[in-house]
């Protein structure tokens, strides 16, 4: 008679608030689950009992984000069915899994049907296994160019084989093709770049428009490994700051007097007028050592180091007097090193080179970085490099006599004859000191940087890369050559047949007659920012072959910095807490 409080109405009722509470309960567990993992945390703890002080990060937040809120609070935890809490470790799996397959989709739906570039890379985990990182490079729809990580997988081996097939069921995994590949970026490892077995051959010998470009911020790290090992007195140099590091770095006493030294030195110009105040000046500094696999670190070294010289001195002085053993006669040695013209030359030299390539290296390992443009920025290093050869000698030797008398250092009669520090005169070595400063420490190692970085970055005299720079649009796109530009579509022939190519020959005609007068482009100064401008402006729909042209210019890749830094980013989450975390 009253169907509302029939049994039929009271369990369908009853249903309907068992589903609104569930999905309450599964979207708390999914916000706390998102917050964790954006912010690489953790989200199991050691001990998750219910009278443990510490639950996990997982538990603990999502019992701070019910607390407060009533309608969280009743369904979560405790006030959950006992079968249906959704926080097992599974859940929380899951839930991972789900917000990976759901970002990958939104990376596959922004790449659609397009061509694509991978860069790829290997490293060891915590646990001694060896991961393959695979990132892709595309243009969007906006026309930006985008470095997508794509995924990680264990690998048994670094073999060549083994690596193209796991690059194959990832691409496959993911609904990507191989016909689709554009471009190839790896370092200059002979597994991934060499000319019979290596990754690139296998990969070209199945596509042969997958163009390969040995990444250009591991081949100017190169350079600079070249010039360190193969210059006698720089490779001492470096032995040197090495060997300083590790002692006034291997001891709390030790950086506590250099800190404190400093601060005090700081104080002191700072009352006196010689140093400037203000936000974000004068913070403290200390001595880093650095990585040998990253010498844009060596530069951050050498500069904090001249600025802490006064304080580092001490500090050795200190070891010297009130020190024993093995670490007296070091502070003794390092001493006698570093209290000479000769360190000081070293020091204010290389950190003027390593400007130069540091500079060139942060702009390389960008995301957005195109291959025109990078071959462009290596140019100007070169050109500051031979600039800095022609006409720095001076004021190079300006600033390190002003440096040495700052200091108390002695200056040595730049007419003498050079006595190496430590060692009596020999026959055979009768120079001046200013031939060899001069001649055979400046001059020649510029000109070791020159020679490797020419040799290094032979990618700039290839036809391809000449030909793409043809389309750079810099000063009203002075740089234009239809010949050149036709001759690069023939690379690719699968997008290009012979009937396109006459198209693109009157696309390009017409093209580069109407953006010369159109304001819109006349400041441009990429490659990357003329397929930006031709979207906005709908030139990619008017001419299609031209905008296809500059998408695979921007494809190819340029350095593997993103697969670094999902190296970076594996390392917080496999470390030595959680080393037996699995594959996927």
């Amino acid at each position: 008679m009253k169907q509302s409080q029939s049994i039929a109405a009271a369990l369908s009722k009853q249903s309907d608030q068992s589903k609104i509470d569930y999905r309450i309960r599964l979207e708390a567990s999914i916000d706390c689950v998102t917050f964790l993992i954006r912010n690489g945390m953790a989200l199991r703890g050691h001990d998750e009992s219910e009278d443990s002080d510490n639950r996990g990060n997982f538990l603990e937040l999502l019992e701070f984000h019910a607390r407060g809120r009533e309608i969280i609070q009743r369904v979560v935890l405790e006030n959950a069915p006992r079968n249906l809490q959704l926080i097992s470790p599974d859940i929380q799996k899951d839930i991972v899994r789900a917000l990976a397959m759901e970002i990958t989709k939104e990376i596959l739906k922004d790449l659609g049907d397009g061509f694509f570039a991978i860069l790829v890379d290997e490293a060891r985990d915590v646990s001694i296994k060896e991961q393959m990182a695979v990132v892709i490079r595309y243009v969007d729809g906006g026309g930006y160019v985008v470095e997508r990580f794509l995924g990680i997988s264990h690998v048994k081996d670094t073999r060549a084989l083994t690596l193209k097939n796991e690059v194959e069921s990832l691409l496959i995994k993911h609904g990507l093709s191989l016909s689709r590949l554009r471009g190839q970026g790896y370092d200059g490892a002979s597994n991934m770049s060499g000319q019979l077995n290596g990754l690139k051959t296998l990969i070209l010998d199945e596509n042969s428009s997958a163009y390969y470009v040995h990444c250009f911020a591991h081949q100017l790290q190169l350079t600079l490994v070249a010039v360190a090992k193969n210059h006698g007195d720089i490779s001492l140099f470096f032995g040197a700051v090495s060997s300083l590091i590790t002692l006034v770095g291997g001891s709390c006493k030790r950086l506590e007097f250099v800190r404190n030294a400093q601060l005090n030195k700081v104080a002191r110009a700072l009352s006196y007028g010689e140093l400037e105040t203000g936000r974000g000046l004068n913070q403290e500094t200390s001595l880093k050592r650095p990585c040998d696999t990253r010498w844009g670190s060596h530069f951050g070294t050498l500069v904090n180091l001249e600025f802490m010289y006064s304080a580092v001195i001490a500090a050795l002085d200190d070891v010297q007097r009130d020190g024993n053993g093995e670490a007296k006669g070091e502070a003794i040695r390092m001493l006698n090193q570093l209290d000479t013209f000769d360190f000081a030359f070293m020091l204010k030299l290389m950190i003027h080179v390593l400007a130069i390539t540091n500079e060139l290296s942060l702009a390389l390992q960008r995301k957005d970085q195109d291959i025109v443009n990078a071959v462009h920025l290596v140019s100007v290093a070169k050109y500051r490099l031979q600039q800095m050869r022609d006409s720095r000698w001076d004021s190079l030797l300006a600033s390190v006599v002003s440096f040495c008398v700052q200091e108390g250092i002695e200056v040595p009669d730049m007419n003498g004859q050079y006595v190496p520090p430590g060692r009596s005169r020999r026959r055979g070595q009768q120079v001046s000191n200013l031939h060899y400063f001069q001649v055979e420490v400046f001059y020649t190692v510029i000109d070791m940087q020159l020679q490797e970085l020419n040799i290094r970055f032979n990618e700039a005299n290839s036809q391809l890369l000449s030909c793409m720079a043809c389309l750079s649009p810099y000063k009203s796109f002075a740089a234009f050559d239809l010949e050149k530009v036709i001759h690069l579509a023939s690379f690719y022939p699968k997008e290009f047949s012979s009937r396109d190519i006459n198209f693109l020959r009157l696309q390009m005609d017409s093209f580069i007659g109407e953006v010369q007068r159109d304001e819109r482009f006349k400041d441009l100064k990429g490659v990357d920012e003329l397929a930006i401008k031709m979207v906005e402006t709908f030139k990619h729909n008017q001419y299609p072959l031209v905008y296809l042209l500059i998408k695979l210019t921007l494809i190819l890749p340029v350095a593997t910095a993103s697969v670094e830094r999902s190296f970076s980013a594996m390392t917080y989450i496999k470390n030595k807490f959680r080393n037996r975390i699995s594959d996927d």
